[in-house]
C-alpha cells in the first residue's frame, strides 16, 4: 500500500511499483514564479510559427516514444496496450493539428466598420499562467486537449496530474523539456489539493481548466471564481446511445458495445445509457447481452480497486432500488465483470464509471429524447437512424454538448469537445479549443 499521494499501483496485480514525494510549498512557488517569468520572456519573445515548430516536436516525441508511453500507461490505470498506443497517437495527432492550423488560428480578424473611417482587428494573444488539473483515464490525450493550443497561443502551463499517474506525468514533463522548451513554459507538479487551491487564488494563475469529476469541478470554480479567474470544466456524463431504427442490427449492437466498453467503460463520454425504440428492443437486447457478456473474457482491470468497488456499490443501489442485473461473476480485485442493467428506475441517475450498461425501452423517438434529456449531465450522445430528418430533428433536441449520428469512436483533434449542464463549460480541441484563454484584443485605428 502506497504512503504518498502520488504512486504508481498496477491496478491488474495491486503491487506498489514507485512512490514519488508530493511538493513542498517551495515548489510549488517555483513553479509558479517560473511559469509567470517564461510567459513574460519566452512567450513575448517567439512569433506563432516558432511556438508551432515546438508544438510540432512534441508531437514527434510522442510518435518515437508511443511504445515506452503506452506502457506506462498500462502500469498506472490499467489501459489495454493497444489501446494505450492508440492514445498516444491521437495525442501526437492532436498537437500537430495545432502545429499545422496555429498561425490560420491565430491571424489577425478584420472587422467591417459600420462608422467611421479607419480599421478594427481583434488580435488573439497570450493572458499568462494557466493551471491544468486533469484526470487519470486519459494522461496524455487529456494534457494533449490543453496544453497543445495554449502553448502555441504563448500561455504557460503548470499541470497537476492525477495521484495515480506520476510516471505519465514525468514522461510528459520530459518530452516538453526534450522539445526545446524552456524553464517554465511547462510546469509539473506533483501537488495536494490545498497547494492547488492557494495556486487558483495566486495573481500570477490567470486560469484553470479541469477534467474530473462534479464535485472536483464545483470545488475549483468556487475559488477560481471568488479570485476572478476563468475556468473550463469537462466534468462527467452520462451519455445516452439512443437506437430507433437499423437496417443492420449486429453492427449497431457492437457499435453499442464499442461505445460503452472503449477504456474499460471510464470514459466521460462513453455510451452510459442504452436507449431502444420498443420495436426492436428485445432482439437489440438479446443480441447486445450476449455480447457484453463475451467480454467477461480478457477485460481490463479498472483503474484501482477503489474504482472497482465503488462501481460494486452503485450498481447494488441500482438494483435495491428496482434494476434487473445480467452479469457473469463478481468483482475480483480491480477487475469488474461486464454487465447489463434493465428496468433502471427514472430517479437512477449515477454516472457508472465502468463496464456497466443500462438499457432503457421507449415507445417512440418523442420518448427517447426525453429518457435523454433526463440527466443532469450534457456531455456527448449517440443517435442510430435510418432516417436523415430523424437524426437531425432528434441531435436539434438533446441536450448536450455533442451528437453523433451513426458513429462511435468518431472524435478528432479538429472536433470541439466539451459539455452543458452539470458536464461543465467551455470546449476543448478544434479551434474552438484555441478560443478559450486567450485575450481577444480590439485594436481600432482611425482613418
Amino acid at each position: 500500500m502506497s504512503t504518498s499521494l502520488y504512486a504508481v499501483v498496477d491496478p491488474s496485480t495491486g503491487e506498489l511499483v514507485k512512490e514519488y514525494p508530493t511538493a513542498t510549498d517551495e515548489q510549488i512557488e517555483q513553479a509558479i514564479a517560473a511559469a509567470d517569468k517564461a510567459h513574460r520572456e519566452w512567450s513575448r519573445s517567439t512569433s506563432v510559427a516558432d511556438r508551432a515548430a515546438l508544438i510540432r516536436r512534441v508531437a514527434e516525441l510522442h510518435e518515437e516514444r508511443k511504445e515506452e508511453l503506452a506502457r506506462i500507461i498500462q502500469r498506472e490505470m490499467g489501459k489495454p496496450l493497444d489501446q494505450s498506443i492508440g492514445e498516444v497517437e491521437f495525442s501526437a495527432a492532436i498537437y500537430t493539428f495545432y502545429a499545422d492550423n496555429a498561425e490560420k488560428f491565430l491571424a489577425d480578424e478584420p472587422i467591417d466598420l459600420l462608422d467611421g473611417e479607419g480599421s478594427a482587428v481583434v488580435r488573439r494573444s497570450s493572458v499568462g499562467v494557466l493551471l491544468g488539473i486533469m484526470p487519470w483515464n486519459y494522461p496524455y490525450y487529456q494534457v494533449a486537449r490543453f496544453a497543445g493550443p495554449n502553448l502555441v497561443i504563448g500561455n504557460t502551463i503548470v499541470l497537476k496530474h492525477a495521484p495515480q499517474c506520476p510516471e505519465s506525468a514525468e514522461a510528459l514533463q520530459k518530452i516538453f523539456t526534450d522539445a526545446g522548451y524552456p524553464e517554465g513554459a511547462y510546469v509539473n507538479v506533483y501537488a495536494t489539493n490545498e497547494q492547488i487551491a492557494t495556486a487558483i487564488a495566486d495573481p500570477r494563475v490567470q486560469g484553470v481548466s479541469l477534467t474530473g469529476s462534479e464535485r472536483a469541478g464545483a470545488a475549483v470554480a468556487e475559488i477560481a471564481g471568488r479570485n476572478l479567474k476563468k475556468v473550463v470544466l469537462e466534468l462527467g456524463g452520462s451519455d445516452p446511445f439512443i437506437v430507433l431504427s437499423t437496417d443492420d442490427l449486429d453492427a449497431t449492437v457492437e457499435a453499442a458495445v464499442d461505445g460503452r466498453f472503449e477504456n474499460t467503460g471510464q470514459a466521460c463520454n462513453a455510451a452510459k445509457r442504452i436507449i431502444v425504440a420498443q420495436d426492436v428492443y428485445d432482439e437489440f437486447l438479446d443480441k447486445f447481452t450476449k455480447k457484453v457478456l463475451e467480454k467477461a473474457d480478457g477485460l481490463a482491470p479498472l483503474s484501482s480497486v477503489a474504482a472497482a468497488e465503488r462501481l460494486e456499490e452503485q450498481v447494488q443501489r441500482a438494483v435495491s432500488s428496482g434494476a434487473h442485473l445480467i452479469s457473469e461473476g463478481q468483482r475480483n480485485g480491480a477487475h469488474y465483470p461486464p454487465a447489463v442493467l434493465t428496468d433502471v428506475p427514472a430517479d437512477y441517475r449515477e454516472e457508472l464509471f465502468g463496464p456497466v450498461a443500462s438499457v432503457y425501452k421507449v415507445a417512440d423517438e418523442d420518448e427517447a429524447v426525453a429518457v435523454a434529456n433526463d440527466t443532469p449531465f450534457g456531455l456527448g450522445s449517440y443517435v442510430f437512424t435510418t432516417d436523415t430528418e430523424q437524426a437531425k430533428r432528434v441531435a436539434d433536441k438533446i441536450e448536450a454538448g455533442m451528437v453523433f449520428v451513426n458513429a462511435v469512436g468518431a472524435e478528432g483533434a479538429e472536433l470541439p469537445f466539451g459539455g452543458v449542464k452539470r458536464s461543465g463549460f467551455g470546449r476543448e480541441l478544434g479551434r474552438f479549443g484555441m478560443d478559450e484563454f486567450v485575450n481577444k484584443k480590439l485594436i481600432r485605428i482611425a482613418g
